[in-house]
């Protein structure tokens, strides 16, 4: 096997440990040496593949963040049949992480927020994923409006921040139980609603 595939599947390899241990317990505590142990590599393996420990976390973060965002896109191809409006939904959805078979993600997800708060390399990275989501909300609820024959909103980009900072809040109260998967996704359609409401 070519040297650079492995080097490739060991990071991979190395990213989900760090996801396993950010599931169980938050990033504050992770080591390198932890990693290496839950991984079933050795410490060297490690450090071969990363230089720093921020340099693995951004590394995991970008992972779980390709994860998410794949099913984004898979959302986003629409059918004939399916509207800007529909897909808008679905992409929002999947960003909230709600479904029962993404409740670990959504913890992990949580875990690398709560720990860029103190590390600017993990901010740096969820600022771009962001600002991808963020455009192709924008996007969605421009071409939304226009399906439904309304006028765009005043401010579609606007509309698009505050969609994705509920979708990111919902996976909070979620994870928390202050609201039910249920009760989340009736707030993320009433938001859906009162766009369409808003910019009519």
């Amino acid at each position: 096997m070519p040297r650079q595939v492995d080097h490739e599947g060991r990071r991979r390899l190395i990213a989900e440990a760090v996801c396993r241990l950010a599931d169980e317990s938050g990033l504050e505590g992770v080591t390198l040496r932890d990693v290496a142990a839950r991984a079933q590599v050795s410490m060297g393996a490690v450090q071969r593949c990363f230089r720093t420990k921020d340099e693995m976390l951004v590394f995991a973060l970008g992972y779980v963040g390709e994860r998410i965002a794949e099913r984004v896109r898979a959302s986003l191809v629409r059918s004939p049949a399916q509207s800007a409006g529909t897909a808008l939904g679905h992409a929002a959805t999947e960003v909230a992480l709600l479904r029962e078979e993404h409740r670990a993600e959504a913890r992990v997800w949580l875990a690398f927020v709560a720990q860029a708060v103190v590390s600017e390399p993990l901010a740096a990275m969820l600022k771009v994923n962001y600002a991808a989501l963020q455009e192709s909300f924008t996007q969605l609820i421009a071409e939304a409006a226009e399906d439904a024959g309304r006028a765009a909103p005043l401010d579609p980009r606007r509309e698009a921040r505050a969609l994705l900072a509920l979708a990111d809040g919902l996976t909070a109260h979620v994870l928390i139980g202050h609201l039910t998967p249920r009760q989340a996704q009736d707030v993320l359609h009433g938001q859906l609603a009162g766009l369409w409401t808003r910019s009519g």
